[in-house]
């Protein structure tokens, strides 16, 4: 990104009033730097296939896809995933379900970010967490995969850790040797009942990532 911003500014430069060469930024090359600074991917993590849609590990597609329904957007079959177009208060929210499958979600993020020349500042990615009571948010800047598949490929694929997270509880509420059999289970009678006003909070997260920043967002929203 550094790199690609500086390759922008090494076009003809025009004298200042100080007498020094400066730069000179054409009308065309601001606006691609005001559009890239301004353009989010939000990228829900789950398993396509309708076995999956209400599963506890497919909560990243239910949060982006709550915030598609609420917004009157709708997702088209693109390129490694489903996307979706959002506008907000002047920033642009791509909204992306990976149809890559949880262990080969980085490809689709690599995808995207290229395409849409978007930093990595700029993402986030929305995951289940077992490590977490139910409904609990914890939003964090970088971190490791903490045995999440879906992380770990991206992880992986990026060559870095450095990227927003937003990590959604499910709690570990299953008998030793059903972790799989939980994480891929629907959700309770309880869950369920709870769930819309977890998706909602879900969906003003997202906004204020783009809109008020990450330091502002894990402050306002963290923990609860």
């Amino acid at each position: 990104m550094i790199k690609w911003i500086s390759n922008l500014f090494s076009s003809p430069k025009t004298e200042d009033n100080t007498g020094c060469m400066k730069p000179e930024v054409h009308e065309h090359q601001k606006n691609n730097i005001e559009s890239v600074s301004n353009k989010f991917l939000i990228v829900g993590l789950g398993n396509i296939g309708a076995e999956y849609v209400n599963t506890r590990h497919n909560i990243g597609f239910k949060i982006v896809d709550f915030l598609a329904r609420k917004e009157g957007v709708s997702f088209e079959t693109v390129k490694l995933g489903a996307l979706a177009e959002y506008k907000f208060k002047g920033r642009t929210f791509l909204l992306l379900k990976p149809n890559t499958y949880m262990n080969l979600s980085g490809k689709a993020v690599q995808y995207w970010m290229d395409k849409q020349n978007i930093p990595l500042e700029n993402i986030l990615v929305i995951t289940d967490d077992l490590n977490l009571s139910f409904g609990t948010i914890r939003i964090r800047q970088k971190g490791s995969d903490g045995g999440h598949n879906g992380l770990k490929n991206i992880n992986l694929v990026l060559n870095t850790q450095n990227y927003a997270r937003f990590r959604f509880g499910i709690s570990d509420e299953f008998k030793k040797g059903k972790q799989v059999d939980y994480v891929l289970g629907d959700w309770d009678d309880v869950e369920k009942t709870a769930l819309p006003e977890r998706l909602e909070l879900a969906s003003e997260i997202i906004k204020s990532f783009g809109t008020a920043g990450l330091e502002n967002t894990m402050t306002a929203f963290n923990g609860k």
